[in-house]
């Protein structure tokens, strides 16, 4: 009788081990295809300000913006262009930020996309739905490229058992 509770608790120890790692720092993947940081980026929103000395545009209420599969939807967000304004260096989302990219969105209250590395790092209350599963945590960095995702900071889920 004392193997066997030495072995659930071992079992046990284990398992709150690997729950406590996962936890803090968490890797999921993110969307059903990958997307490609080159395509066009389209953008739609209310109103736009542009301030050509600064090289930025501020796009202002019912902001959603469009790459390939991925959508991003925000109340604001800020577009900060290349030398020479040839293209979009990165954007920074803010309020109520969410990201759609095949059957996945998370939320946030911002969201700082480099375009040509294909980063996205949400920060602020980040929740994660994925089917019938959702993760929260402080931070999620998502690489389109690679379609991953990783999450830092309280990372909080809840495991679904059975059928």
């Amino acid at each position: 009788m004392n193997y066997m509770r030495a072995l659930f608790l071992g079992l046990l120890c284990l398992t709150l081990t690997a729950v406590s790692s996962f936890a803090q720092n968490a890797q999921v993947s993110f969307g059903s295809l990958r997307a490609d940081p080159s395509l066009p980026v389209e953008v739609t929103a209310d109103t736009l300000d542009v301030d050509q000395s600064t090289g930025q545009a501020v796009f202002s209420g019912n902001v959603l913006i469009g790459q390939g599969e991925m959508r991003l939807a925000a109340q604001r967000v800020l577009v900060i262009y290349t030398e020479g304004g040839r293209g979009i260096e990165r954007m920074e989302a803010t309020g109520g930020v969410t990201l759609v990219s095949g059957p996945d969105a998370a939320e946030a209250e911002r969201a700082d996309y480099t375009i040509d590395s294909g980063v996205i790092v949400m920060t602020g209350n980040v929740l994660l739905t994925q089917g019938p599963s959702a993760l929260a945590a402080d931070r999620m960095t998502v690489n389109l490229t690679s379609g991953t995702a990783q999450m830092v900071g309280r990372v909080k889920t809840i495991l679904q058992t059975g059928d």
